[in-house]
């Protein structure tokens, strides 16, 4: 993202290797302020129901239309665990109780860092909130593959399933390449 003015004092701004960095920053001119951009951290949860896991088809823009896991942007002043579980009510109206992590993707190519949760959803109830146009309970071969969202969940999905196959719970820790133009 291109910065021009100072969130400081307002002067302009240069891009450029402030002392002691390697990368360039913008670096305001007049009072010195640099202003680093960091990646996001995206918070979400696979959330178990018997043998069912909870999808969502998003009611929002990007992927507007496709399915994913309840998950969002994590807020100032909240933790890792605690964005996840707000995303689930949020999206599903879930209650849920999170678990260890099941997923941890870096995103380099647009500055995200996905964590995905496992999730116990309390009671068994779901809804459709604000975010989400439909929500359900879906098992393995009911997933609609083709449709899902980012290939984040896609993978998230594929590991749990992988694991849960052959009777292990791992955290998995990988990196998504950006698209391939054609």
């Amino acid at each position: 993202m291109l910065i021009n003015f100072c969130a400081q004092c307002s002067a302009r701004v240069t891009l450029k290797i402030p002392p002691g960095d390697q990368l360039p920053r913008h670096v305001c001119d007049s009072c010195g302020a640099i202003h680093y951009q960091n990646p996001k951290i995206v918070a979400g949860c696979l959330i178990e129901w018997e043998d069912k896991i909870v999808l969502c088809k998003r009611a929002i823009d990007p992927r507007l239309g496709y399915w994913t896991l309840p998950a969002g942007f994590m807020e100032i002043g909240e933790s890792v665990e605690h964005a996840a579980a707000r995303e689930a009510f949020e999206e599903a109206e879930a209650r849920v109780e999170i678990g260890a992590m099941l997923s941890m993707i870096s995103v380099p190519h647009i500055g995200q860092v996905h964590i995905f949760f496992h999730a116990k959803l309390m009671g068994g109830s779901i809804g459709v909130g604000a975010e989400s146009l439909e929500v359900g309970f879906y098992r393995e071969t009911e997933i609609p593959w083709r449709e899902l969202a980012f290939p984040t969940v896609k993978q998230t999905l594929q590991r749990y399933y992988a694991d849960l196959h052959a009777g292990v719970q791992r955290a998995h820790v990988f990196d998504i390449a950006p698209p391939r133009s054609e």
